[in-house]
């Protein structure tokens, strides 16, 4: 549609246009929010949000293709709303990979190092005397506090802290003194 030279069209050009190329993708756009965007109670809101933004951009000047212009609105509209929210329930968005949002997994690399300290981690524990490793895997591992690993084992609160003062430290020992079951030491 041509408008005036060097102004966007008028509200009623806008108007026009947006009955005309806008609304009968409406069936469609709300499939794309539906899919997209599972908490149905946004859904509405949504909707709007995206009518507002194209009407917007439609003020300055008419998009090339309408159809993609009016889907990649919604999408991003989704991105920011996801992104301000910062945590959003699972339920809420369908298909995370459709948002393209950075993913919190790390990488390769980052989980061979985790599962490498994890297995350092285990045969640490596992070189532990007995009564130490039990108070460490109950205190540390299962988050039990001081009173209710005396339960559980049987002794004294004071003795648990002492089992675990040495635990502690000789995991300190076996992981990052001379004593590293990676060169082959207990």
């Amino acid at each position: 549609m041509p408008h005036r030279s060097g102004e966007g069209p008028s509200a009623s050009e806008v108007m026009a246009w947006f009955a005309r190329e806008v609304l009968p993708l409406e069936p469609l756009l709300m499939h794309f929010l539906r899919t997209n965007w599972r908490n149905s109670g946004d859904i509405e809101d949504l909707r709007q949000d995206v009518y507002l933004r194209v009407c917007e951009a439609a003020q300055e000047e008419y998009p090339a293709q309408v159809k993609p212009f009016v889907l990649a609105t919604a999408r991003n509209l989704l991105i920011n709303r996801a992104r301000r929210e910062r945590v959003v329930p699972i339920e809420a968005i369908a298909d995370p990979e459709t948002l393209n949002l950075p993913a919190d997994v790390p990488g390769p690399d980052r989980t061979v190092v985790a599962r490498d300290e994890l297995r350092r981690l285990q045969a640490a524990i596992d070189h532990l005397p007995p009564r130490c490793r039990e108070a460490i895997v109950l205190g540390r591992i299962e988050g039990l506090n001081g009173r209710e690993i005396a339960e559980r084992m049987g002794i004294a609160e004071r003795t648990v802290s002492e089992h675990l003062a040495k635990g502690i430290a000789a995991l300190a020992e076996i992981l990052h003194g001379q004593n590293s079951l990676t060169e082959g030491k207990p």
